[in-house]
């Protein structure tokens, strides 16, 4: 291979490297400072190297019981998230891809057209609704609050992978003998899995990462999440405990990142298997 036919791959590769730096570093920061204590982290000039670390940090925070408060919190509403996006985003990915209906087409605009309004429009209609129906300090308020954030993607990307599943399967399994529920949950639904596992980690990080909702529907110490216990902790009117906040980060980047670990090509393939309608 000549030198010209070289020089444009090496220049390629040079321009990723670099942005894979970019992006990397404020992880790869975020786990040395975890291993820092604050002196440290603002020494002039900065130390890159993980060398000199200690595990102190960890065990500071573990021996805080509101941490385990916090993590479960989160566990119980993103699980649930997850588990409600998935059972409405499948009633109602079904309905829109099998029935035809007057006013279908701009439902599916509304529906979608719903994720251009920030969270911060809604939050304070949100909060009134919420304290005249006693929802404020629970988890079923701030857990459908989350659902309903993360159903108006799934709904439509469920729909577009029901689309590529033959209506003839609809029409076999009527002719055998089953019901409509029945079609839907035992022959149609298993077939769009990779789907299914796509909107279950969205609705999973969406609720995972989500700090307005939870500020807003919480106020009680003992129902508060991690982002939320993450800012309150370690972040004062006059400190700020640098090494614990990234410690606190690195623990509950952890379920995301394990998820990614199983899930990424599942992921991948449901968020481009359902763009292509068959």
């Amino acid at each position: 291979m000549n030198a010209k036919a070289i020089l444009p791959k090496a220049s390629t590769y040079a321009v990723l490297s670099v942005f894979i730096v970019i992006f990397l570093f404020p992880i790869y920061w975020m786990a040395v400072s975890s291993f820092r204590d604050n002196s440290e982290l603002m020494a002039l000039p900065p130390k890159f190297s993980p060398i000199g670390g200690s595990f102190q940090n960890y065990i500071k925070l573990f021996h805080m019981s509101e941490f385990m408060t916090y993590f479960k919190n989160s566990v119980l509403v993103a699980s649930s998230t997850v588990l409600l996006t998935i059972l409405v985003a499948i009633l109602a990915g079904y309905a829109l891809s099998r029935f035809d209906f007057r006013y279908k087409s701009l439902l599916m605009t509304a529906l979608i057209s719903i994720q251009i309004f920030p969270t911060t429009v809604i939050i304070i209609s949100l909060f009134t609704f919420y304290r005249d129906l006693g929802m404020l300090n629970t988890y079923r308020g701030l857990i459908l609050a989350d659902t309903v954030n993360a159903l108006p993607f799934s709904i439509w990307l469920i729909k577009s992978f029901y689309d590529t599943v033959p209506r003839s399967l609809d029409e076999a399994a009527y002719i055998d003998g089953c019901g409509r529920f029945r079609t839907l949950w035992t022959i149609i639904t298993p077939l769009i899995l990779p789907g299914l596992l796509a909107i279950g980690v969205y609705a999973f990080l969406g609720s995972w990462d989500d700090f307005i909702f939870s500020m807003t529907i919480m106020k009680e110490e003992a129902m508060k999440t991690l982002p939320i216990g993450l800012a309150q902790s370690f972040m004062g009117e006059y400190v700020y405990d640098y090494s614990g906040m990234m410690t606190m980060s690195m623990v509950a980047s952890l379920p995301v990142v394990i998820l990614f670990i199983f899930l990424q090509k599942y992921m991948v393939a449901g968020l481009t298997a359902g763009a292509v309608k068959g």
